[in-house]
């Protein structure tokens, strides 16, 4: 090979790698290229949006805890108009509320609960019908003094066409008509049912007649959050229901020694009883039987009359007044003496046995045909009439009167 043929190779090998090592330098080129185009001729960047000039401010603020419960939420709105507002509790329950006319706020008209936790969601738009939202939250305080109402009969019992409604309130209530607005007692068939307050602590409802046989009686308390006093709240919110059974009403007359029992308008039996001494007489009037014992004890210091008497095993009770009043057995009375004596220290007593085992004494019949809430009146006593608040006598106070002792 010549000295030209050796020069010409080197030549068209140098020539080959030159064009090798160029082609990724022109690609580069283009690349680079390509990307300055983009960035020249991309899209132009988006406008800012524009913000509502609206401004929503609720109360209670977001995140309060321990708000009051008796105040209501207000939502307002400057430089627009609220749209919608929505206030829902832990429940999901909704709470109603009204939207002033102009549409610059919203307040609750429904009443908040204590303890709760509550969501609220409100919108509102600008002149330029530019859209502004709040959400926010809040819980309210749980009342640092509260009441209860113990009730009268208990729910699901049957009762006697005399049992009222009692609730004995564990604080005494100053607000009566407030209290007295959150109870309702209805009846079906339907009666007129009112209230009668005989204390501070005590509200009793009845009809203007006793119960109809049959009737089904449910008693509303609605007193959770309701202030029955200045600082206390109630915190019951229940219903209780109960039935009236059949017809049963008793008359003690002690002067002819006598309790008549009247069933269903039939008279069902008569006794001959024991009433009160001179002494000691009965409660003339309408009663109650608001308790049932078997057996139980009768002491009389218990009812402030010393150590006359201590009694273990008084059958076949059932008590008529909360001071000692009670229609019962007597196994220690001669059997001549019913019917024809009155030598008790104030109760109605019938033929019984001691243990109350015999069900076929007077006292034990009576019983077996009685229930909590029928009626008994002694009449003839020789004594005034019992004090109505004395148990469960609602009956001593006519119709007039009774209304008239009721907060509404």
């Amino acid at each position: 090979m010549t000295a030209q043929q050796i020069s010409e190779g080197a030549w068209t090998r140098r020539g080959m790698l030159a064009g090798l090592l160029g082609a990724p330098v022109l690609l580069l080129a283009a690349c680079d290229d390509g990307a300055k185009r983009g960035t020249a001729n991309g899209p132009a960047a988006s406008p800012t949006p524009r913000t509502s000039a609206a401004v929503i401010t609720v109360s209670p603020a977001d995140g309060t805890t321990g708000a009051p419960f008796t105040d209501p939420v207000t939502v307002t709105v400057a430089a627009g108009t609220l749209g919608t507002v929505t206030v829902t509790d832990q429940s999901g329950r909704t709470v109603a509320g009204r939207l002033a006319p102009d549409g610059t706020s919203w307040t609750s008209t429904d009443p908040l609960s204590s303890g709760t936790r509550y969501a609220v969601a409100a919108r509102a738009a600008d002149k330029d019908k530019l859209v502004a939202d709040a959400d926010t939250g809040f819980t309210t305080a749980s009342p640092a003094a509260t009441f209860t109402g113990w009730f009268t009969p208990e729910d699901g019992s049957t009762v006697g066409v005399g049992m009222p409604v009692s609730i004995t309130f564990s604080k005494p209530v100053t607000d009566r008509r407030a209290v007295q607005q959150a109870i309702s007692v209805v009846a079906d068939p339907g009666v007129e049912v009112a209230g009668h307050w005989y204390s501070s602590t005590r509200l009793d409802f009845r009809p203007e007649q006793y119960w109809a046989a049959g009737t089904k009686v449910t008693l509303k308390l609605r007193l959770k959050d309701v202030q029955g006093a200045p600082g206390v709240f109630g915190t019951q919110s229940k219903d209780v229901s109960f039935t009236v059974g059949r017809a049963q009403t008793s008359v003690a007359d002690l002067a002819a020694g006598t309790l008549t029992v009247t069933t269903d308008g039939r008279v069902s039996a008569v006794y001959p009883v024991i009433g009160g001494a001179p002494d000691h007489r009965t409660w003339g009037g309408t009663m109650v039987i608001s308790e049932r014992f078997t057996e139980t004890r009768m002491n009389s210091a218990t009812v402030d009359l010393g150590s006359e008497y201590d009694i273990p095993d008084v059958p076949h009770a059932q008590r008529l007044t909360t001071s000692g009043t009670f229609i019962h057995g007597n196994y220690w009375s001669p059997s001549s003496a019913f019917g024809k004596a009155n030598t008790s220290h104030g109760c109605v007593a019938l033929r019984d046995v001691q243990g109350a085992g015999d069900p076929t004494t007077d006292a034990a019949r009576f019983f077996a045909s009685s229930i909590t809430g029928d009626v008994v009146e002694v009449v003839n006593s020789g004594d005034r009439t019992v004090d109505p608040a004395n148990g469960l006598a609602d009956w001593n106070i006519d119709w007039a009167d009774w209304k008239a002792g009721g907060a509404l």
